[in-house]
């Protein structure tokens, strides 16, 4: 599968992100209730496949697969993204090294702010910021940034230089997205214009655009914006039939 630059963080990922949070909160996902053995090997399947890129987060609680998945995967070879629900300094450090141990990697490619929606969170969440840019000066993250879940939180980004990465709901029927087409991709162009990787989620507006998977995601890549999109995947055949619709 071909492989872009996630914006300047010099990370080379495929387009197709395997996702593990499908219905993903509270510790839990349909992918983790697969059970370890079954999403790991999917895991590595997709990596001999091409997909390196894989998505997970605290409240997933698919840490323990990945980690089992890199014992047969070459770590510098996959890049890992996970998030956090923490919002303060001391939370956010306290994931990270946790996150550490669970995945059983001495570092994380990218950690996200998981899931947020305050329109001043660059300002109220500076303690959460400030452990992360801590954390990848020391090495243990390789970039930080954001999951936006209101076009205010999209806003606060995109007026602010901190994120290195961005994820936002993007699909062409406007389900479960944050605002507009209109008013998301002026967000995402000044984003994208200063080198933020920029990461669809919601391709599919949560399965109701699942018979169209192809057009769904043809649309996103067509507006030149987002480099690569996470899709949760639940087995082969679904893996598959998305690597081909990636058209690679």
């Amino acid at each position: 599968m071909k492989k872009v630059l996630l914006g300047s963080t010099g990370l080379q990922v495929s387009r197709l992100a395997f996702g593990t949070g499908t219905n993903g909160e509270g510790g839990k996902s349909d992918q983790s209730l697969l059970g370890i053995e079954v999403l790991s090997g999917l895991l590595q399947k997709g990596y001999r496949n091409g997909v390196n890129f894989w998505d997970t987060a605290d409240a997933y609680g698919t840490h323990p697969h990945v980690a089992k998945a890199l014992e047969t995967v070459p770590r510098k070879d996959v890049v890992i993204l996970t998030k956090t629900m923490s919002r303060q300094y001391h939370g956010v450090k306290g994931d990270i090294e946790r996150f550490l141990i669970e995945l059983q990697t001495d570092w994380i490619d990218i950690v996200l702010l998981h899931a947020m929606t305050d329109r001043r969170w660059t300002e109220k969440y500076r303690g959460a910021r400030d452990a992360l840019s801590m954390m990848k000066k020391a090495g243990r993250i390789r970039s930080v940034g954001v999951s936006c879940h209101s076009l205010g939180a999209l806003r606060a980004t995109a007026e602010d230089e901190w994120a290195d990465v961005v994820m936002v709901r993007m699909n062409y029927k406007g389900i479960h997205m944050d605002s507009t087409h209109k008013k998301i991709l002026t967000m995402l162009r000044g984003l994208h214009d200063s080198g933020t990787g920029i990461i669809g989620m919601k391709v599919f507006g949560v399965g109701k655009l699942a018979s169209d998977a192809k057009e769904a995601i043809d649309f996103v890549f067509s507006l030149g914006l987002i480099h690569a999109v996470t899709i949760g995947m639940m087995d082969r055949v679904m893996m598959e039939e998305n690597i081909q619709n990636m058209g690679d």
